[in-house]
């Protein structure tokens, strides 16, 4: 019966695809010879606050930088304007644009919300993302489309209006590894715990996943360019869309130059732990407080007790609602008076927290690369990372020798890393903190907008020959 209803839902969502694509074809076409001469970047969210807004706020910068001829505009859901969005990337991320980018106001995001779908989430999102970037491009061709928040099935739509498709990836929507913990029978936020308890539907779910990653495979091959932002990225990539000789590696802009102006040294009495994230499920907040709370519990009595801040932004109600409940948990562990809360802080106030923390915590699984922990190291706080993924394959690595971080994956491990911190001389934290320094100056924005800059480049030259 579960299987069937998933056929039908699936064969119905690929027959609503291909009858809307026929149907967007023949607007198109008539749609093509008025393209504007424009850079046009889908970001339904440019409030979240994460590493996704950088992206975007550095990639205009660099498209002005580029091109200066060519208009950048901004596809989002917000009530925004051109100045308040230039002013969101200075406030928020340090990003100062060369002009305010033109705002084309969607009014349909509520499609793309998880919400809006209680079953069959992801391939709901990805349909509603067609719908969502049609209401964008009937409002406003540009000749380039830059999708910056993952929105794959978006991609045929815009090559059929005539644009030339340009994405940065953060994360593939559909991974091997999320299909292994299917199998595995693994409970996580993706996977209902309901689910992972019943043979049968864990193999309708496989079965679901299997078809979504062909679909997902076959759209994102639509892309004329697709940067990702590490090495485990491209490697699902890779593999899903098959375009090797189209995909570029390009480490995601973290704000090194300013967080290093920070002293490596810093008070320690008493010791404070920060954690930068959205307030978002896959982040594992609780697990930070948990270990945190187990740490607390081992510290010899007379140690200065330490201190742990939440610093994050949410994107809608279910993140506040869970940013409550993180706090409602705080109180049951009867750890009020050791953990703050900073919520949707402006960007000069997140420097100074960073500059007095001496450890980062972060614990997202399958982080696809995870800027937090590089600001963490450019700050001078250690990073103690999940590991897996990024920070495991890309950012935590040795440098002249000396380590960098700490990777853990259980609560117990996080806890043994925070007690390693806390029991390190000021000698030895200054030693790990300056090695991991030197190793973040590989993630520089500048470094960024050359990479960046690299790649966009040749499509940009070859556009150019053509309408010449």
């Amino acid at each position: 019966m579960a299987i069937g209803i998933l056929v039908q839902t699936l064969a119905s969502a690929l027959v609503t695809l291909v009858l809307f694509f026929l149907s967007a074809a023949a607007i198109s076409a008539r749609r093509r010879r008025r393209s504007a001469a424009a850079a046009g970047f889908f970001h339904p969210y440019t409030n979240d606050g994460g590493g996704g807004e950088r992206v975007l706020w550095c990639a205009v910068r660099a498209v002005q930088d580029e091109r200066p001829d060519l208009e950048c505009a901004v596809f989002t859901g917000d009530d925004a304007s051109p100045e308040s969005l230039a002013a969101r990337a200075v406030d928020r991320f340090g990003v100062k644009l060369l002009r305010p980018p033109k705002v084309i106001r969607l009014y349909r995001r509520k499609w793309i919300e998880e919400r809006t779908y209680p079953h069959f989430t992801m391939i709901g999102q990805s349909l509603g993302s067609v719908y969502l970037a049609w209401e964008a491009l009937c409002k406003f061709t540009p000749q380039f489309y830059f999708d910056t928040s993952g929105y794959a099935f978006t991609y045929p739509l815009a090559r059929l209006f005539g644009c030339k498709v340009i994405c940065y990836t953060h994360y593939p929507t559909i991974s091997s590894d999320m299909v292994a913990r299917v199998r595995q029978r693994s409970s996580m936020y993706n996977n209902n715990a309901l689910i992972a308890k019943s043979v049968w539907l864990s193999r309708c779910k496989i079965l679901y996943y299997t078809l979504l990653s062909w679909l997902y495979g076959l759209v994102g091959s639509c892309a004329h360019l697709a940067m990702v932002n590490s090495s485990w990225t491209k490697s699902h990539i890779d593999k899903l869309w098959k375009i090797p000789e189209r995909a570029k590696r390009v480490y995601p802009p973290c704000d090194t130059s300013a967080l290093q102006m920070l002293p490596l040294e810093r008070p320690t009495k008493p010791p404070i732990f920060i954690s930068v994230a959205q307030f978002r499920p896959e982040k594992a907040h609780t697990l930070q407080l948990e270990a945190f709370s187990l740490a607390f519990q081992t510290l010899e009595p007379k140690c200065h007790r330490p201190k742990l801040q939440f610093v994050g932004s949410c994107r809608n109600e279910e993140d506040l609602d869970r940013l409550q409940r993180l706090k409602e948990r705080t109180r049951e562990l009867n750890m009020d008076e050791y953990v703050e809360f900073h919520k949707d802080v402006m960007y000069r106030d997140l420097v100074q927290l960073l500059g007095g923390a001496v450890a980062g915590l972060h614990s997202m699984v399958d982080e696809h690369f995870g800027i937090s922990v590089v600001e963490y190291m450019a700050a001078g706080a250690i990073p103690i990372a999940h590991n897996s993924a990024g920070p495991r394959m890309d950012i935590i690595l040795e440098e002249d020798g000396h380590q960098t971080g700490f990777l853990a994956s259980s609560k117990e491990e996080y806890c043994d890393a925070i007690l390693k911190v806390l029991s390190m001389s000021e000698e030895e934290r200054l030693q790990m903190a300056a090695a991991a320094r030197k190793c973040a100056q590989r993630f520089s924005e500048q470094r960024f907008y050359e990479d960046f800059t690299a790649a966009i480049r040749p499509i940009f030259s070859i556009t150019r020959k053509d309408h010449s």
